[in-house]
């Protein structure tokens, strides 16, 4: 059969938008029910840098109120946890996974050398690397690759998004990338590739046309399957009607089905708050707090709570002071939301940032970000951290 250049491209589009998708997907098209006590990973990464002083507020410092006189979130706004600390008013639902004993709240986490760029500085935690070396796979893709050398079942990874994060891309094996499992179906199961499907031969070579013969008959195959997989056990519970609204759900549905998926991903933004920055952290956070909090009223009414872990992160924090604009600019260190039933550590897990002693206007680290990936590695995926993020670190407390 030969191909129209057009049509040769429409191929190759759906292959990369599938990213790829693995093999051993083939391998779940028989029963293999995740049973109550499976461990599950949900990864929320709030793109762009988020404000962790106005997420978490400081609400009897000084410091903080000089630095940032009209950007400062005032006491009586705030949400309060303790007498030292609040929550920014829009998340409510955290508030009250705080006073449930359902949430964590890890101060000052970063690394070494810090870089203020987006994409560098997402690179290193997305690679689990140093700030001074380049890795081109994740550490959720070396995590694919690690437990996928001697299983027969292979758990997969998989993000709610069109393009896949450098965080899930292995050396053998990539993540899943997917907006939701209906749209990839319906993508996959077009008349046009069906018929090129039809009229194709066995692909055994290595021309181009024959690699992406093969690469649809897998993702026909895999939407198919994760589609079907999707409807088993479909979410009951209302979900705001917001892009993450939908990404949780389409998650919930995923975990309460058959399945075998250990990690999920999603991510929120942009929190890159240069100017007007209580408008925009505002309505990302309203969205985030709706959005996690129908989902986790969906695991609890489904028994799943205790055996899924959600945390936050960001590529890094905003500077203590405001800028010019009602904002602030690119930081160092941050704090990461753990959210789940299962915590063993829970409220404040670390003293706040400590205003007074600053590295030029930026916060200090105090906790390795990598060392939050080997704990959930370790104790939560029951994996070996150290050949995944080849380096021993220290294991943490919160699971």
């Amino acid at each position: 059969m030969h191909f129209k250049r057009k049509e040769f491209i429409q191929i190759g589009t759906l292959a990369t938008a599938s990213m790829l998708l693995p093999k051993f997907l083939k391998a779940f098209e028989g029963r293999a029910m995740v049973p109550a006590g499976n461990k599950v990973v949900v990864i929320l990464q709030l793109s762009g840098g988020n404000d962790g002083l106005n997420t978490v507020i400081p609400i009897r410092n000084d410091i903080y109120y000089k630095a940032r006189p009209k950007l400062g979130i005032l006491k009586d706004k705030a949400l309060g946890l303790t007498d030292e600390v609040g929550l920014h008013p829009a998340l409510t639902a955290f508030a009250d996974f705080y006073h449930d004993g359902n949430l964590g709240i890890m101060n000052s986490v970063g690394y070494p050398n810090p870089d203020r760029s987006h994409f560098r500085s997402m690179d290193i935690w997305q690679t689990a690397s140093l700030s001074t070396e380049y890795k081109t796979t994740g550490w959720l893709g070396r995590y694919l690759d690690a437990q996928c050398k001697n299983c027969d079942k292979p758990t997969q990874a998989i993000e709610i998004d069109d393009i896949l994060s450098l965080a899930m891309k292995g050396e053998n094996v990539n993540g899943l990338a997917l907006k939701d499992p209906q749209r990839l179906y319906g993508t996959a199961n077009e008349k046009f590739f069906k018929e090129v499907m039809k009229n194709s031969t066995d692909p055994s070579g290595e021309q181009p046309a024959d690699y992406l013969y093969k690469t649809m008959a897998e993702t026909l195959s895999s939407a198919d399957y994760i589609f079907k997989q999707s409807r088993l056990h479909p979410s009951q519970t209302e979900y705001p009607k917001t892009d993450l609204g939908n990404s949780l759900k389409t998650i919930a549905s995923l975990i309460f089905s058959e399945i075998n998926t250990k990690v999920y991903y999603v991510s929120l933004g942009s929190f890159d708050t240069h100017f007007n920055q209580d408008a925009q952290q505002q309505r990302l956070f309203t969205e985030m707090n709706g959005a996690v909090q129908a989902f986790v009223k969906d695991l609890k009414l489904n028994n799943r709570f205790d055996d899924v872990l959600l945390f936050t992160f960001s590529e890094f924090g905003r500077r203590v002071e405001q800028n010019a604009s009602q904002g602030t600019d690119h930081g160092t260190a941050n704090n990461m939301f753990l959210v789940g039933g299962g915590l063993k550590q829970k409220g404040m897990i670390n003293g706040l940032p400590d205003l007074a002693d600053l590295d030029e206007g930026d916060l200090k680290y105090k906790v390795d970000f990598k060392n939050v990936y080997a704990t959930v590695l370790n104790k939560w995926l029951g994996t070996d951290d150290q050949a995944i993020l080849g380096a021993k670190y220290k294991y943490m407390d919160f699971v």
